[in-house]
């Protein structure tokens, strides 16, 4: 039996019937066990629940269809398989801390829950939690670096350090990172890399960056170190952007560096 084929399977079925009353027999079935075993060895390598798991992707689900669908709170209740839109709204608010009837005016903040994906060489269990945010328009000046995919791992934390020690004393610690790609369709190629603050700063070796109004996925390691913010980057893009819903747009990511943490901001369409 290979054990990533079963078990992407079961997570395949499971996104199939989000919408569906799933089967735990079937589920059973696909992981050639019994329903016990079934449920114990998906706990085991995922680190949730199978029941937890399906919660939080209906709830991540659920989302879309209140805030960019437009749908009522009792047709997404029925959709995803709630006993009553008060079920619904209870699950909801625990989960996002919000009512879903707000969650439209209120949808910075909201989670996304993404789905597992298990690999050959690796098991990735994306137990990770995003937020879904809308911001305004806001500017940011600092200093741009020419690179490519094949220097950025060296040149953007060398960037940052060289800008940090040159201005620290002036306007201290520079609190952005921008990676920006060729606008060519693919958001494959990357061109530059800035190191930014978010103040104005007259200075003739500083640009002003005007970063629009929009939305973005955003998420955050409890870190600053640069091998684990480009780790973090590498499996958004190789892994995690596989189970999302969102369309990535064609505008520049940003890290935000802050009370030792790193948030990352990815530019989705709305």
């Amino acid at each position: 039996m290979n054990v990533y084929k079963v078990l992407n399977e079961t997570i395949e079925y499971i996104e199939n019937n989000l919408e569906n009353k799933i089967d735990y027999k079937k589920i059973a079935q696909i992981m050639l066990v019994n329903e016990d075993t079934a449920q114990r060895f998906f706990r085991m390598i995922c680190d949730i629940t199978l029941s937890n798991y399906i919660r939080k992707r209906r709830l991540s689900k659920a989302v879309n269809d209140l805030c960019l669908k437009n749908m009522s709170v009792l047709d997404v209740s029925i959709k995803y398989q709630y006993e009553s839109p008060i079920s619904f709204s209870r699950a909801f608010e625990k989960f996002h801390g919000i009512k879903p009837s707000k969650a439209k005016e209120n949808a910075n903040g909201l989670k996304v829950f993404p789905k597992i994906i298990f690999e050959e060489k690796s098991i990735e269990n994306n137990n990770t939690e995003y937020s879904i945010v809308s911001k305004d328009a806001f500017e940011l000046y600092g200093i741009c670096k020419k690179t490519t995919n094949k220097t950025i791992k060296e040149d953007a934390p060398k960037h940052f350090k060289e800008i940090m020690d040159k201005y620290l004393n002036e306007f201290g610690y520079p609190n952005y990172g921008m990676t920006v790609y060729k606008n060519d369709g693919t958001r494959l190629n990357v061109c530059e890399y800035w190191t930014l603050y978010d103040k104005k700063i007259d200075n003739e070796e500083f640009s002003k960056v005007l970063i629009p109004a929009g939305k973005w996925i955003v998420f955050k390691i409890d870190s600053q170190n640069s091998k684990e913010i480009q780790k973090m980057t590498d499996d958004f893009y190789e892994k995690w952007i596989k189970s999302i819903d969102y369309k990535v747009k064609e505008l520049p990511e940003l890290e935000y560096y802050h009370d030792n943490v790193t948030e990352f901001f990815i530019p989705i369409e709305d």
